[in-house]
């Protein structure tokens, strides 16, 4: 008769095995609104940390472990990934932005949409796509500020682009997939920039320390290293020559490729080459200690981040939670009767435009970039033409509409006083600069709106824009010689503003009659 003895480590193993079947079953089960679900089917095998069932202080060990067969193609959980609401959204942009409750509604809809996809199952997760948006409204009410402001909240691949800067396959100039080049770009940027916001604090540790070994030298004595170590905390060595070893580069002009992007330059391509195989050349450069550490930083994150593992992080990234703003669209678009006299490439930029929207593959540098999931938000005035002026595979491509009102004269007011950093506060901040206090009442905010407001109505409708024209007329004078005036204080009244600005309100009554 045989007796088989299990060792300590087939009895680990088998643990492991049976941990890895377990986990299997749960993600299959699991519903999705448990989290787990979430995480564990719409996420790439991250790193699991096993802890061996024979000793409760043995410290936990990586282990490499792929599920189901899927390749490494998400970047890991997010910890504080519970998705930004749509009210918070809203409230964030009614700091900035006045009115326009409709188009910050739907902006926030769909932002809050992008997170809410990452939560459902896989197979269905495939077949939920972005809806697009399309804002119509006159110029300077607000659609471009709302871009700009979601760049800074989305926290995800986030670029604007004006339709009038791309030309129809053919013509001279750039074509629409230079859009998602760009776009790759700025998400290959923020990924580096979240990779190294992780490791700052080791990095930092690594660049103080080279600093000092080129101060003091790698053997001197401690107490004189500590010395120079709260010297250089203090920046009193800022300005202080010190020599530092960082990679050779030759100058070479960029070369295009045929497609219309930026191809690597030759001599990056050996650089890159050379740092694979642990070739790459040095030279020592001098340099202040002030402009030396991020040389050094720059140097000390290479060595700690992976470009492979930033790059598949950044394509997933622009893929599932890129966001395109296009503005000007109403620009590439003519009335039904012009269509034939339309400028050559206008009517071709849309028809490249539908792929991009509808889901294509597009070549990049970094690798072929599914569109597929990526939220188009396009805009225009349409004062010459209507939406249905828009080929009407494009319209259907932008099943959102929102319509963005014209301001009144309390938007006006309301823009001058309520919203942070207005007009107002920027230049009293600019007079305050030379010493000077300025103080603009109540009264003249009022007049200044009904002045924009009247212009507008009987001139050409430029929106908000208009305070610009008003305000810098009112601190003509003032921006002049406030550099003479440090101590005073300066109030702007009512009757202040009628006199600079009332001579153009009289002028643009008279356009309208002169030739």
């Amino acid at each position: 008769q045989l007796l088989f003895v299990r060792s300590p480590f087939a009895s680990h193993c088998a643990t492991m095995a049976t941990l890895l079947r377990t986990t299997r079953r749960a993600a299959q089960r699991l519903t999705p609104s448990c989290g787990l679900s979430a995480a564990l089917t719409s996420r790439p095998p991250a790193t699991a940390y096993v802890r061996c069932c024979s000793s409760q202080s043995a410290a936990a060990q990586p282990v490499q472990i792929e599920m189901d067969g899927e390749s490494a193609t998400e970047p890991p959980v997010k910890d504080e990934d519970q998705g930004i609401r749509p009210r918070q959204i809203v409230e964030h942009l009614d700091r900035y932005i006045v009115g326009q409750a409709e188009a910050k509604r739907a902006v926030a809809v769909a932002l809050r949409n992008r997170w809410r996809r990452q939560q459902v199952p896989a197979g269905l997760r495939e077949e939920i796509m972005p809806k697009n948006i399309l804002m119509i409204g006159p110029t300077g009410v607000g659609k471009t500020e709302v871009a700009r402001r979601l760049a800074k909240l989305a926290n995800a691949p986030f670029i604007k682009v004006e339709a009038t800067k791309f030309t129809e396959v053919g013509f001279v100039g750039k074509d629409v997939d230079q859009i998602i080049r760009d776009l790759v770009e700025v998400g290959m940027n923020t990924a580096k920039a979240k990779a190294m916001e992780k490791i700052k604090d080791k990095v930092a540790a690594k660049v103080e320390e080279r600093i000092l070994d080129c101060l003091v030298g790698a053997s001197n004595i401690a107490h004189n290293r500590e010395a120079f170590r709260k010297l250089l905390r203090a920046g009193h060595l800022d300005d202080r020559l010190i020599e530092v070893e960082v990679p050779e580069k030759k100058a070479n002009p960029p070369q295009l490729d045929p497609s219309g992007g930026n191809a690597f330059p030759m001599n990056e391509i050996i650089l890159r080459f050379d740092k694979m195989h642990g070739r790459q050349k040095m030279e020592k450069r001098e340099m202040p200690l002030k402009d030396a550490v991020p040389v050094l930083t720059e140097l000390e994150s290479e060595k700690l981040i992976s470009e492979e593992e930033i790059k598949r992080q950044a394509i997933w990234s622009v893929e599932q939670e890129g966001i395109v703003f296009i503005d000007e669209i109403d620009k590439i678009c003519s009335r039904g009767e012009y269509r034939g006299s339309a400028d050559a490439s206008s009517e071709g930029v849309q028809r490249d435009l539908l792929p991009l929207l509808e889901g294509s593959q597009v070549s990049t540098k970094h690798g072929n970039i599914n569109t597929d999931h990526i939220l188009f938000i396009a805009s225009g005035a349409f004062h010459y033409c209507k939406p249905s002026d828009l080929l009407a595979e494009l319209q259907g491509r932008l099943p959102i509409r929102v319509e963005l009102k014209a301001l009144t004269e309390k938007d006006m007011y309301t823009i001058l006083t309520e919203p942070e950093n207005n007009l107002v506060k920027q230049q009293s901040a600019l007079m305050f600069t030379e010493g000077v206090h300025l103080e603009i009442t109540d009264a003249a905010k009022q007049r200044m709106a009904q002045l924009a407001t009247h212009i507008n109505r009987d001139v050409d409708n430029i929106g908000a824009r208009r305070l610009h024209t008003i305000i810098e007329r009112l601190m003509e004078d003032l921006s002049f010689t406030a550099c003479d005036r440090a101590g005073e204080r300066i109030v702007l009244d009512a009757e202040q503003v009628q006199q600079a600005v009332g001579e153009l309100a009289k002028k643009s009554d008279l356009s309208r009659f002169i030739l």
